[in-house]
């Protein structure tokens, strides 16, 4: 080491920096230093104890912590100038992992000259002690404890049961050749309320529960004697032993069903029922879906709808993380939306063509919280000749506007800037919305790229999915080869800077109803989302969800493969950061908006925010990096 060097350093760092000249330079001549690959461990937790305070002087490290279901979950973040090791240093073991995230260089510290110098000097002992005891290890445990931004909550059943845990009985099955009066005396003898119908090798092949029984033989005055394999019912829905019991919440959620194989090391392990789930939570989200399915009106709707609000306060209180809120939310309203349309059915007969109900934006993207503004269209098919066409659109015309007013009274308000249905812009043939996204990509106009970040996060939600199926086609097709626009999406995403000084303080407003406050959602959320979207149109990804673009890119893409871990942990905390602040405001009757205050966040808050902030910032310089032959 250059000594000069290390004296520098540590002039620049605190508590160091508060250190006279010549302790400093005593401490500077027993410095070691040590390199650490990325991905490396540094200390693990219940190890041994560090035997040196390690300072950080290029790289970084994650602090994560095992939990008592055996999940790591990551802690903390920490980078340049700042230390780690002192509370192992403090007690017999290592509390936490601690691993490189980058290749790291640390100056090293041992034990006994660190304890010197807090014992010498009261100036660096009061500092050192109270910025790490404070900020790390009260703050820390006692928020993942409690009502932790970072910590799933092992109390809470719905979201660390495993649903393996709820399979309290064998499996009852029935022969595919078995009739449908032998299926019955075999669900009423062993008072089940399904059945699973076995194939001649032994494997599941469909389910019939009871109501099969009523809604398919009962109601239909079928013949018992016909084979219990004509009214089974496919697909077979099913989660693994160990995926927590909100995987098979979301499940039924999404297919529509009340039961769910359970399958371990492959063979079928047995069945859970919404019963079985309300039973574990008192109350679920299940729930609020079976009182939106059983409205027959618009204006049953209404109080229905607003209970999805409720229920967010419901799944805060479990301890559910922010993606599996917003999935929660999202499938709700997905149902609420549905009956809405099948309501404007039945008010207006059958459609002229066949027409599918596309959403984007938040709802696109399965992201939604509290209510966000209607953002959807209308694809309908392609008609033969102008008057058809002409007359589809008369028809969706008082269609569309019917579903907007419902939807504003179900508590979604019009979108302010039209992107609706019932605007005839955004109700059109195939072939027009394909020559739409055509004519966005070939000429990336202010207003073209606009579009783009808006409508290319569709996705359908009602209706003839082909139709949609077909877009997502077509732009996939016309995008290939498009890096001109592609270059010109990117240096849009890039302007959008953190809100960080050059001090790593926090920019905020400086005046105005926010003065003080900086905007999660354009600052924080929406550079996450438009970089991910922009990775995902690079790639051809069928994917609108965020969280699982990650996913669908991690091996796909540089840049989500360097970064796909800290992606989704950063996406997670300013989520559920916003989710807790929105529904604050919601309890005490306040506007809900997207503005916070960084001091009223925790100290581990805001430190956990500016590692966030600094991550979209090296992501959106990598961007930049990418594409400068074509930014500028």
């Amino acid at each position: 080491m250059l000594f000069e060097d290390v004296m520098s350093f540590l002039r620049n760092t605190p508590p160091f920096q508060f250190l006279e000249d010549t302790v400093l330079k005593d401490v500077a001549g027993t410095l070691s230093m040590e390199f650490y690959p990325k991905d490396s461990v540094i200390l693990r937790q219940d190890g041994p104890a560090s035997d040196s305070l390690r300072i950080i002087k290029k790289g970084g490290v994650k602090i994560s912590l095992r939990s008592d279901t055996g999940e790591d979950m990551v802690i903390d973040y920490r980078g340049e100038g700042e230390t780690f090791g002192l509370v192992s240093l403090m007690g017999n073991t290592q509390k936490t992992t601690i691993t490189a995230v980058d290749d790291t260089i640390c100056y090293l510290l041992k034990k006994n000259d660190l304890f010197k110098l807090i014992d010498s000097t009261p100036a660096f002992t009061e500092h050192f002690l109270q910025s790490h005891f404070t900020k790390y290890i009260d703050k820390t445990y006692r928020e993942m404890r409690g009502r932790s931004l970072y910590y799933g909550g092992s109390d809470h059943l719905l979201f660390t049961t495993p649903a393996g845990e709820l399979v309290s009985r064998e499996v009852v099955t029935v022969g595919e050749e078995a009739s449908i009066q032998e299926a019955a005396q075999v669900m009423a003898q062993e008072r089940v309320s399904s059945v699973i119908v076995m194939d001649g090798k032994g494997l599941p092949a469909g389910i019939i529960t009871d109501r099969d029984l009523r809604e398919k033989v009962v109601a239909k005055g079928r013949g018992v004697e016909e084979p219990a394999r004509s009214i089974m019912s496919l697909p077979l829905i099913r989660v693994d032993a160990k995926d927590y019991c909100f995987e098979a919440v979301l499940k039924m959620l999404r297919y529509h069903i009340h039961h769910v194989l359970v399958i371990r090391e492959g063979a079928l392990a047995g069945i859970i029922t919404n019963h079985d789930l309300m039973v574990l939570q008192g109350k679920s989200p299940l729930s609020f879906a079976k009182d939106i399915e059983s409205q027959l009106t618009v204006e049953g709707l209404v109080p229905v709808s607003k209970k999805i609000t409720n229920s967010i306060g419901f799944l805060l209180k479990e301890g559910a993380k922010a993606g599996s809120i917003i999935k929660i939310v999202s499938e709700l309203n997905d149902r609420l939306v549905r009956k809405v349309l099948e309501s404007a059915e039945r008010k207006f007969g059958q459609p002229p063509v066949p027409y599918c109900w596309i959403v984007f934006g938040s709802e696109g993207r399965k992201e939604q919280s509290f209510r966000t503004d209607q953002d959807n269209a209308l694809i309908f098919a392609d008609r033969d000749t102008a008057a058809e066409e002409a007359e589809a659109r008369a028809w969706f015309s008082g269609f569309t506007a019917f579903v907007r007013d419902s939807l504003q009274q179900c508590g979604f308000p019009p979108c302010p800037s039209g992107y609706m249905a019932s605007n005839p812009e955004w109700c059109q043939p195939l072939r027009a919305w394909k020559r739409c996204f055509t004519n966005w990509i070939a000429n990336p106009t202010s207003d073209a790229l606009l579009k783009s970040l808006i409508f290319f996060d569709f996705r359908p939600l009602y209706g003839d999915p082909s139709l949609a199926d077909e877009l997502r086609d077509h732009l996939r097709n016309a995008l290939e080869g498009q890096k001109v626009f592609l270059g010109h999406l990117a240096n849009l995403i890039v302007t959008n800077r953190p809100p960080l000084g050059f001090l790593k303080s926090f920019v905020v407003e400086k005046s105005g109803e926010h003065k003080d406050e900086l905007n999660l959602k354009i600052k924080g959320i929406t550079p996450i989302v438009d970089m991910l979207r922009l990775f995902a149109l690079e790639r051809g990804a069928r994917e609108t969800s965020t969280f699982e673009r990650v996913e669908a890119l991690r091996d796909k893409h540089t840049i989500v493969r360097e970064y796909a871990d800290e992606l989704t942990y950063v996406l997670e905390f300013i989520l559920l950061l916003r989710i807790h602040h929105q529904f604050g405001q919601w309890e005490a009757g306040k506007p809900v908006d997207n503005f916070i205050n960084p001091h009223s966040l925790s100290t581990l808050e805001r430190k956990t925010m500016k590692d966030a902030f600094h991550l979209i910032s090296r992501m959106q310089d990598l961007i930049m990096e990418r594409y400068k032959a074509l930014i500028w």
